[in-house]
């Protein structure tokens, strides 16, 4: 109890700290597809819209087919670009899962339904071994 009390501030960052860790990992991201589900979503045909939020040189290097390439920063802007797509299933691909959530959240707002974000991205779709255009 002394050792609580002499490092009182110690003890107050751990804890907000780990209680910052465990709600983030706990926070819901919204719904999200493995590389797996995905690929059987865009197979099933005409009804799957894939968004590729990463940059320019991240999009050049490989992307899914028929990929969407509206780069995060720009996407609020162009957005319009996708308003037939609101109907569809939409998969928001990005390099590792990080940006995709908060394309997610803006397509969302803006209409969209049916959004599931790649879990993993990019990252792990190469990984699951599935195939890129170049």
């Amino acid at each position: 109890m002394n050792f609580i009390l002499d490092h009182l501030l110690t003890v107050a960052v751990a804890v907000i700290s780990g209680g910052a860790l465990l709600w983030m990992s706990l926070a819901p991201r919204g719904r999200q597809a493995s590389p797996t589900l995905a690929t059987q979503m865009i197979n099933r045909g005409k009804g799957t819209v894939v968004v590729d939020v990463r940059s320019t040189d991240e999009y050049a290097a490989g992307h899914l087919r028929d990929a969407k390439h509206i780069p995060l920063a720009d996407l609020a802007n162009r957005i319009g670009e996708l308003d037939k797509s609101k109907t569809k299933t939409v998969i928001v691909v990005d390099q590792a899962g990080n940006r995709a959530a908060r394309a997610a959240n803006q397509l969302k707002a803006a209409g969209f339904d049916d959004i599931y974000t790649l879990e993993g991205g990019i990252a792990a779709w190469t990984a699951a071994g599935l195939p890129l255009i170049k």
